[in-house]
């Protein structure tokens, strides 16, 4: 489906500032670097330092192109709206003052043109996305159609990566800086319990498993949860079974078969896997 354009929203509440294009005229003002703050609405938290150091070196031989977004906070004080990035760059490039656009905005138009502008720039990662989606909900009471339409994304987009919050905050972690991408995280939210997330996304990276890869990981392990969901018949080997089970810590079956047969024993990762040889062999 085709992404719809971004920014309609922001268009709206701020119809004389695009966050694509310098504003020109009376607007922009010269604001001193020192006496900004960042913006508590940023969704995005991390911010590379080779990029910033790339930004000031730029800043350094041409300026900054395009001014920032700050609004008043008291006391002379300024809070970031947009542009922290030019504004860090700026703090490290030397500069004592900024070209700033200074606007009166709400604490939800603070948030929502920081969200717009980083999904144009595609700055934030899909966790970064998930919760500024999850504060606009709690803190402005919006509703998933409702954010769909102020950043311009379709209402089952957003929802997707809402659900993204779901996710153990360890896998969360890894999908926040980068060790695990949105579609892998969607694969692994999949896997019921929360030790079961964390121990699949622990497969994936240690395996460098594919999201395709990561699907047959996650539909072999459901699959047999549901089996093992159905009653069991008591064989005469049960007990055997069990106490080869509690002494290898994984699944045991025992299949008999004529006058022989064969003993299964299951294991879920390469980790298990190592520790079930480790016992037989000890």
């Amino acid at each position: 489906m085709e992404k719809k354009a971004l920014g309609k929203g922001l268009d709206a509440l701020l119809p004389s500032v695009s966050v694509n294009k310098p504003v020109e005229g009376g607007d922009v003002q010269y604001v001193r670097i020192n006496d900004i703050v960042p913006n508590q609405y940023q969704p995005r938290h991390t911010f590379a330092p080779e990029e910033i150091a790339e930004l000031a070196a730029s800043i350094q031989e041409t300026g900054v192109l395009q001014p920032i977004l700050v609004r008043r906070k008291g006391d002379g004080i300024y809070e970031l709206i947009s542009g922290e990035r030019r504004w860090r760059a700026s703090k490290e490039a030397g500069l004592q003052t900024i070209r700033a656009v200074i606007r009166n905005c709400s604490d939800q138009e603070a948030l929502l043109i920081a969200v717009v502008e980083n999904l144009q720039r595609e700055d934030l990662n899909p966790m970064e996305m998930a919760k500024a989606y999850v504060r606009m909900m709690k803190e402005f009471g919006l509703t998933h159609d409702a954010i769909a339409q102020k950043v311009g994304r379709d209402r089952s987009s957003v929802a997707n990566v809402i659900r993204l919050t779901q996710l153990h905050p360890v896998v969360q972690g890894l999908v926040e800086n980068g060790t695990l991408s949105a579609g892998h995280a969607k694969v692994i939210l999949g896997v019921g319990s929360p030790e079961g997330q964390v121990r699949i996304a622990e497969m994936v990276v240690a395996r460098h498993l594919s999201v395709r890869e990561t699907e047959k990981v996650v539909g072999s392990l459901e699959a047999g949860k549901k089996r093992q969901k159905k009653p069991a018949t008591p064989t005469p080997w049960a007990d055997l079974e069990a106490t080869l089970q509690k002494r290898l810590g994984t699944k045991i079956a025992i299949q008999p078969r004529g006058k022989g047969g064969k003993i299964v024993i299951h294991y879920f990762s390469a980790e298990e896997l190592d520790g079930i040889v480790d016992t037989i062999l000890a």
